[in-house]
């Protein structure tokens, strides 16, 4: 409006005169079509679509779309539980205890925010493939459409492992003009489409770019053999995987929680990481903040503060235990993991304790080093911020547990470099998307189901080996890790190596968000938590015969095999309507 009135009023001063078209304005705050035909235009819209990736953006906050998907992922696995207190994010504890409606706001910003990605990656395709752009190169046309294609894939990928039937929408269908053009149903397996997206990058992208977060050619072919390993398509993926392993330059770190330092970012495992960045100068937090609330509940602590959710499950922390004799996994022969003994007895906790009262680990029981750097508990140290004092840390004990997260933790002596001046919960440690463990225990599944027993105890001993060498949280702690003596995979038959798989798996990547959609991917979702529900429910009992409550508001949750994928959001379907009908069609069962 002051615009108007300033031409109007210079108009009048100068008396002159002008045609009609004089007061046809450009939509304000929207860049046009025009505007953005060049090489910067091109690039600040590729840039706007990596930037989705962290999950804030586009109308979204980050907690219903985090990178880490802790929701989705997480506390529906078995790993986690919401944590914080009973009344606090009641959409959570619907999603945590498989109670899914159609509204709950958590699936509206996880599908909003992925077609949003998908609408910017669209974007940045359609404009720089025209023939507007003439100070671009055809070569960087082409990376430039292999990245957009590449993040097109990812943000498909994330509808899809959460929905299953979702619809694909590329350059040809969106019409950033037309509301209709994206109303598309969901009524085709969009998986070839997601591998054409990655396929086109992997063969477009180059190995090393000059600017880190930036998608490469193993990034793509590392996200196209995870496509193929979640349809079974083992030796494509197996194929994929061997090149990344053996050209890629990539190397296993030698200290486990190098993965997980903000000093150690992009490091030589890392094959795809999510940037994060703090005090950068921006007027935006850039910094991690899908996971804000994923913190503990005292100003002493990481964090400083807030909010105490996504806790560690007993049944995540006792999986970490180990044969004192022979340090591997206490596992059983089942492929679902139903005859494992690991969760038989607890591991000695603080539970019903008071931060006051004493407390001491048993230390005859081992347990696998990357316990420590997965999970806080009462008297190991917490990085360098001294032994966790207990549920002082914690928000409400009684009924969330005594556990809290510690991958996306910063260490004390790094708050000022890691963190954002005013939100120390906001940080700069990126979010590990792809790394070469990832790769290395695709392969190892790849050869259980391929026949290849021998191969893929290899793999998961290289695994296992760097956990035994790297350095340990606390030394008064009785840790033991061990590979497989060799034949052991042969020996005990093919169920036992894929469920040892399963279980490195676990173990290796524990609350990084992946748990829920390995599980529903191996086809054991509905027995495995439905065991996990009623084990988690019931009272646990130490070694010393100490008998204490774990979650009982999880007694008689139940997970049916509608839950394998979420619903598709209510408001989705009311707003896919065209010519009278709706487009998307709601999962079963819901």
């Amino acid at each position: 409006m002051k615009k108007i009135f300033i031409i109007t009023l210079a108009i009048a001063v100068a008396g002159a005169s002008c045609s009609k078209s004089f007061f046809d304005l450009k939509p304000q705050g929207r860049a046009s079509v025009d505007q953005l035909s060049n090489k910067n235009g091109v690039n600040g819209l590729l840039i706007g679509a990596y930037s989705l990736m962290d999950g804030v953006g586009a109308g979204n906050t980050g907690r219903t779309s985090a990178i880490s998907n802790y929701v989705f992922g997480g506390i529906t696995s078995g790993d986690a539980v919401k944590g914080t207190d009973a009344g606090d994010q009641p959409e959570q504890s619907f999603i945590e205890q498989y109670n899914w409606l159609a509204d709950n706001s958590y699936f509206l910003g996880k599908w909003q925010h992925a077609y949003a990605g998908v609408s910017r990656c669209n974007e940045v395709i359609q404009i720089a493939n025209s023939k507007a752009v003439t100070d671009m190169t055809d070569a960087e046309k082409t990376q430039v459409v292999a990245e957009a294609r590449f993040l097109r894939g990812h943000y498909h990928f994330e509808a899809k492992k959460m929905w299953n039937m979702v619809p694909y929408i590329d350059e040809t269908i969106y019409n950033r003009d037309d509301p209709n053009s994206t109303k598309v149903p969901n009524n085709v397996d969009i998986w070839p489409k997601i591998e054409a997206d990655f396929d086109f990058a992997a063969k477009n992208l180059p190995a090393v770019q000059s600017q880190k977060g930036r998608a490469t050619k193993w990034a793509a072919e590392a996200y196209l053999a995870k496509a193929y390993v979640f349809q079974k398509k083992w030796a494509q993926a197996k194929v994929l995987l061997l090149d990344i392993l053996q050209n890629s330059g990539k190397t296993l770190m030698a200290n486990y929680h190098e993965n997980y330092r903000t000093i150690t970012n992009n490091n030589a495992e890392s094959i795809f990481e999510v940037e994060f960045s703090v005090n950068d100068g921006t007027t935006g937090n850039n910094g991690n903040q899908g996971d804000n609330l994923n913190w503990p509940y005292s100003s002493t602590a990481p964090g400083r503060g807030c909010c105490g959710f996504y806790q560690p499950s007993h049944n995540l922390v006792n999986a970490f235990q180990t044969d004192p004799v022979t340090g591997l996994p206490m596992i059983g022969a089942a492929a679902d993991g139903t005859q494992d003994t690991f969760n038989k007895i607890d591991l000695p906790n603080d539970e019903g304790i008071k931060s006051s009262d004493p407390f001491t680990l048993d230390k005859t029981i081992a347990v696998d080093p990357r316990l420590d750097w997965t999970v806080g508990r009462r008297s190991v140290n917490f990085l360098d911020w001294g032994p966790m004092p207990g549920s002082s840390w914690i928000r409400d004990q009684n009924y969330a547990g005594p556990f809290t997260g510690k991958k996306w933790m910063y260490y004390l002596a790094e708050e000022n470099s890691s963190t954002h001046s005013t939100n120390r919960r906001s940080v700069n440690n990126n979010y590990r998307l792809l790394k070469l463990s990832h790769v290395i225990l695709w392969l190892a599944e790849c050869e259980v189901e391929l026949g290849n027993l021998g191969s893929a105890e290899g793999y998961v001993n290289m695994i296992r080996t760097r956990a035994k060498a790297g350095s340990v949280q606390d030394a008064s702690v009785s840790y033991k890790v061990e590979p497989y003596p060799v034949g052991t995979f042969v020996a005990n038959g093919a169920d036992y190596a894929r469920n040892a798989v399963r279980m490195e798996t676990r173990l290796e990547f524990a609350m990084e968000g992946h748990r829920f959609f390995d599980l529903v991917r191996w086809g054991i979702a509905e027995k495995y938590l439905n065991k996990y529900v009623q084990e988690e429910s019931v009272p646990g009992t130490e070694p010393s015969g100490r008998h204490f409550n774990k979650r009982t508001y999880l007694s008689g949750k139940v997970f049916t095999s509608k839950n394998n994928y979420f619903p598709i959001p209510q408001d989705e379907i009311l707003n896919s309507q065209k010519d009278g009908k709706p487009t998307l069609v709601q999962n079963p069962g819901y």
